[in-house]
């Protein structure tokens, strides 16, 4: 009776389990309506990987941002950031490494910056460019 009990518990932990894994959210669940339009990633391995996205969001209201900045690949000291443009407004269809990602003309388009730092420190900035 003991083995049957035990086994009856192993097979419904393994059900919760197997449950949580393949109901996770993910990009599609969250508020905005998110659409990546660019991303680049630095092909040298042996330095920091560096990852930077442009996303257009069609809700800037109830847009999730920073939990979908979250859900973007990050690599232990590695820099990821994230650039929120207005859907329907020109945003950058090429990115480049370094301080300035993509051409200045979308600057006024850029709405939040979320960046995931080396040392794994978030933060989320509205209107990076508004004094540029």
């Amino acid at each position: 009776m003991k083995k049957a009990g035990l086994a009856l518990l192993a097979i419904a932990l393994i059900g919760w389990m197997l449950k949580d894994t393949f109901t996770q959210s993910g990009i599609e669940d969250l508020k905005g309506g998110f659409t990546e339009v660019a991303n680049y990633r630095n092909e040298n391995n042996t330095g920091p990987v560096q990852r930077i996205y442009a996303v257009t969001v069609k809700d800037t209201t109830a847009a999730q941002l920073k939990e979908y900045g979250d859900l973007m690949p990050h690599t232990k000291y590695g820099n990821t950031k994230v650039y929120y443009f207005f859907e329907g407004k020109a945003a950058p269809t090429q990115l480049v490494p370094g301080d300035v990602n993509f051409d200045t003309q979308f600057n006024a388009h850029c709405f939040a910056l979320y960046e995931k730092s080396a040392m794994g420190n978030v933060g989320l900035l509205k209107w990076p460019f508004k004094y540029d």
